[in-house]
């Protein structure tokens, strides 16, 4: 009896392992293979296909400087801008104007301690008049009070001599502005005569709550949807972004819920990273997930993952950061990520060699310990 094995077992075992390691790309765990992407001379069938809908960038200074000009939004449509020295106010139906004629007091409603200047005032009716002594029935819906004063003093001129009279809004009640979404007190805002501003309208709606999007504020004009960001506002001065309101204006403050990134692959923890308002880098995403796995992680293949901008004519952009040498852990903290964003480390070769070698291994001891016992048999028989 003979406890060596047959030549004929080690090479139909070697042959099966042989057959087993042809097939590592196969290994447990997805991957990419990093460096193929940018090597010219790779043979890879898939790349043809890829470059038809992969645009694939290295992270470098030129990459930071064109993401930085992108993440500034571009001004908005010139007709939000209006001058507020041009601003003035146009009376509505609804509202209620307090007239006075100096020298004149028959011809002025006085407010008292009982009544207040908007309860005494004179209510512009549904037909857009107003009735007033001497002057009788006028129109002002649609008139600043300047027109008004000047309107209801030629009419009182043909009674008084040079009357002195003075028009004002004592209640605003003809238009709104509407705030909406992650604000502490939604609802709807005057338009007065000093004018309002996006800011103007946020304040005055309590301010954001714990869970908005200061970046995402939406502006409905006229069934025109306008974007605009407090952040711009108040983080770089962009004056631009706090345009003047209009009345019938509806601000949607967005929430930040579903703003977050996805960091997966050979992190020491792989999990969804909710965005900041003041933005997510590269390297505050690896940081929140752990950072990736030195033991398994290829730091050459860490990708930002991104949906292609409308228009474009491929699908996807991904970025390739090489942390091979730490200081480049420096460009991934000035690399803004966007929303919805997948964040991949992909594995080192020598993790997938290990892993496929774990996996093979209660096979290759079936086979050999198989084969092993066959012999001892054969040699019993003998």
């Amino acid at each position: 009896m003979t406890n060596n094995v047959s030549p004929f077992s080690r090479i139909a075992v070697l042959g099966i392992v042989l057959a087993m390691l042809g097939g590592c790309a196969f290994a447990p765990g997805s991957h990419m293979s990093s460096p193929g992407w940018f090597n010219e001379n790779d043979d890879n069938d898939d790349i043809p296909e890829l470059e038809d809908t992969v645009e694939i960038y290295p992270i470098n200074t030129a990459v930071l400087s064109q993401a930085q000009q992108q993440s500034a939004l571009a001004s908005p449509s010139a007709d939000l801008n209006i001058d507020t020295g041009s601003y003035d106010y146009i009376v509505g139906i609804g509202d209620v104007l307090q007239i006075t004629v100096w020298d004149h007091p028959e011809l002025t409603i006085p407010a008292g301690s009982m009544r207040s200047a908007e309860e005494s005032g004179n209510w512009v009716h549904n037909d857009g008049s107003i009735f007033y002594p001497y002057v009788g029935k006028i129109q002002v819906e649609g008139l600043k009070v300047t027109e008004i004063r000047d309107l209801i003093a030629d009419r009182l001129a043909e009674y008084i001599e040079n009357p002195q009279v003075d028009v004002m809004v004592a209640g605003f009640r003809s238009q709104r502005v509407y705030v909406t979404g992650s604000v502490m007190k939604p609802g709807a805002y005057p338009v007065t005569n000093v004018p309002m501003r996006l800011l103007d309208a946020v304040n005055a709606a309590g301010g954001l709550t714990e869970v908005a999007d200061w970046s995402d504020v939406t502006l409905t004009r006229a069934g025109k949807d306008y974007s605009l960001s407090l952040r711009e506002i108040y983080q770089r001065g962009n004056a631009s972004q706090n345009v003047l309101l209009q009345a019938g204006d509806v601000l949607n403050v967005a929430r930040n819920d579903d703003n977050k990134v996805f960091v997966m692959g050979e992190v020491n923890e792989a999990m969804p990273v909710p965005m900041t308002r003041n933005g997510l880098t590269l390297a505050e995403a690896l940081s929140a997930s752990g950072g990736y796995d030195q033991n398994t992680a290829d730091a050459s293949g860490i990708f930002v993952i991104r949906r292609a901008p409308q228009g474009s004519e491929h699908l996807v952009d991904v970025y390739q950061l090489n942390a091979k040498d730490a200081t480049a852990l420096i460009l991934a903290d000035s690399f803004p990520l966007q929303s919805r964003d997948i964040v991949y480390v992909t594995v080192a070769p020598i993790a997938r060699w290990n892993r496929l070698i774990k996996n093979i291994m209660p096979t290759f001891q079936t086979i050999y310990y198989g084969a092993l016992g066959a012999d001892r048999i054969r040699d019993l028989d003998e």
